[in-house]
């Protein structure tokens, strides 16, 4: 059975009669008649009683009337659904990343992605970067910018920039770390706050030190990064972060930031999808608008200081 042969049968049904629905259908009546015996032949039953006024449906072409009507809808729907992907996609797709990464990145994605997919629904979701990758292995979300993900079947990943970490303080230094450079190894005095364990910010500043038998000077645990700049710009202490949540903060002179050397820190960063979640034409744009935003804001100065 072919989709015409249904299209055929409608339109005899519709037209009531076969020499009608050969001039509407623009196709000779011994081809339509054709195709109509192949359906019959295939069903084992006659669609039609041919009358001296047209064809009425015998009770197997009513039944079929009624199947055929919902596929050829069904058909239409499809390709009228599957030709608008090719326009304007429509749906809704869902990108995470963790705080560090979504203050910088989340504001202009939201904004250039709305601007040229307005029929699509676009959710941002915020959590550490262990809860953002268990969410995109399963499923649940359908792209993630987020920091040195592991090799992972289910996920591809794409790296965006190599991130810098930093040392930030107030502008006061009321430690006295002094201008110029500072050594990582310095971490061991300078009063810190910094996120609790398993916080990946942390696991990595930890684990830098620790292959160099350091501990970090930390006085202070908050995984809330906002509370944290607050604190460092009121003196409290300081902290480390990529340069990408703070470059306003310096711009405006309310913190102040030193780069650490010997060795330097840096972190990958990712842009991922999972095999669990179909790709869409929506969830590859959002991808890519991740992608083009973090360059941008790489090339502008934005993501890491330029001096």
């Amino acid at each position: 059975m072919e989709l015409r042969q249904l299209e055929y049968f409608i339109a005899i049904i519709d037209s009531g009669a076969f020499s009608r629905a050969a001039l509407k259908l623009s196709v000779g009546q011994p081809v339509l008649s054709r195709q109509i015996k192949a359906l019959e032949n295939e069903f084992g039953v006659d669609l039609y009683h041919r009358t001296g006024r047209g064809i009425a449906l015998t009770e197997a072409g009513k039944m079929l009337e009624k199947y055929a009507r919902g596929i050829l809808e069904t058909t239409a729907n499809a390709q009228k659904e599957i030709a608008s992907l090719g326009l304007s996609p429509t749906g809704n797709v869902v990108i995470a990343m963790p705080p560090s990464v979504g203050s910088a990145l989340a504001a202009p994605i939201v904004q250039q992605f709305s601007v040229q997919y307005p029929k699509v629904l676009l959710g941002v979701m915020e959590g550490f970067s262990a809860h953002v990758l268990e969410w995109l292995v399963a499923g649940r979300i359908d792209v993630a910018v987020l920091y040195d993900t592991p090799r992972i079947h289910a996920l591809m990943t794409d790296p965006l920039l190599t991130d810098e970490l930093i040392l930030l303080g107030p502008p006061g230094d009321p430690a006295g770390v002094g201008p110029g450079a500072v050594p990582t190894a310095k971490l061991r005095e300078i009063p810190l706050i910094l996120p609790s364990r398993p916080h990946g910010l942390r696991l990595l500043v930890d684990d830098f030190l620790e292959r160099m038998d350091l501990e970090a000077n930390v006085r202070i645990e908050i995984d809330a990064m906002h509370s944290t700049l607050r604190l460092v710009e009121n003196g409290v202490a300081y902290t480390v972060l990529s340069y990408s949540c703070v470059h306003d903060l310096v711009r405006a002179g309310r913190i102040r930031w030193w780069r650490l050397v010997e060795p330097t820190m840096t972190r990958t960063l990712v842009v991922a999808s999972s095999t669990q979640r179909p790709s869409t034409k929506a969830s590859r744009a959002l991808a890519g608008i991740g992608r083009d935003t973090a360059q941008a804001m790489v090339s502008q100065g934005l993501w890491s200081p330029r001096a």
